[in-house]
């Protein structure tokens, strides 16, 4: 029993030593083509907040600002997280050998996929905010505000615009991450006590 046991987790160790020396082998190209997809959310998310914090239009009919709207502040708040998160990102992904620890991948999936939403739904708020501006609202008499600030609207739909091709990169970066973590470890293991058996635990 005790020779299968040792056999077992022999074998285990030398795959998953070739999985890892295989990973290796590619992971320049890989590593490289990673930090440059996570830079280039840096200057989107940077262009998105700044065209929403510069917009602002005084006219006869009143003045208006992004800071006006909840949902405007919480792009800019959003937009600049992701820009510093995917700045620091990016600096440890191009560093040799640093997200080679599980505790290191686990991160960059977890946080990945935390921004990915974080940004969609400032997308997504925005997004809703822009439709009442430029529809209106019959059902409760709000009328459109776009006819009067246009330039205003105009600007808020660039920033909500480049918000979403942002998103798109982090979904990319999700599965990128994700395609890291679930190749690179195997699930961890029970072990049948009774028929000294280690069985793979995918929490079924």
């Amino acid at each position: 029993m005790d020779k299968s046991d040792d056999h077992h987790k022999t074998s285990n160790g030398v795959s998953g030593g070739a999985a890892t020396e295989k990973w290796e082998d590619g992971s320049t190209g890989i590593r490289t083509a990673e930090t440059m997809l996570r830079l280039a959310p840096v200057g989107l998310c940077l262009a998105a907040l700044v065209i929403m914090l510069k917009d602002s239009q005084d006219n006869e009919f009143g003045s208006v600002s992004y800071s006006n709207l909840s949902a405007f502040r919480y792009l800019v708040h959003a937009n600049g997280i992701c820009a510093g998160y995917s700045l620091l990102s990016a600096a440890i992904s191009a560093m040799p050998g640093s997200s080679s620890t599980m505790p290191r991948v686990w991160t960059f999936f977890c946080l990945d996929q935390i921004l990915t939403y974080v940004v969609l739904a400032a997308g997504a708020v925005s997004t809703e905010v822009l439709y009442l501006a430029y529809k209106g609202d019959d059902a409760i008499t709000w009328s459109d505000a776009c006819s009067s600030f246009g330039s205003f609207c105009h600007r808020a739909t660039a920033s909500v615009i480049i918000t979403f091709v942002v998103v798109c990169l982090y979904v990319v970066l999700s599965l990128i991450s994700s395609y890291k973590l679930f190749t690179r470890f195997d699930p961890p293991a029970i072990v049948d006590s009774n028929k000294s058996v280690e069985v793979a635990d995918f929490g079924n």
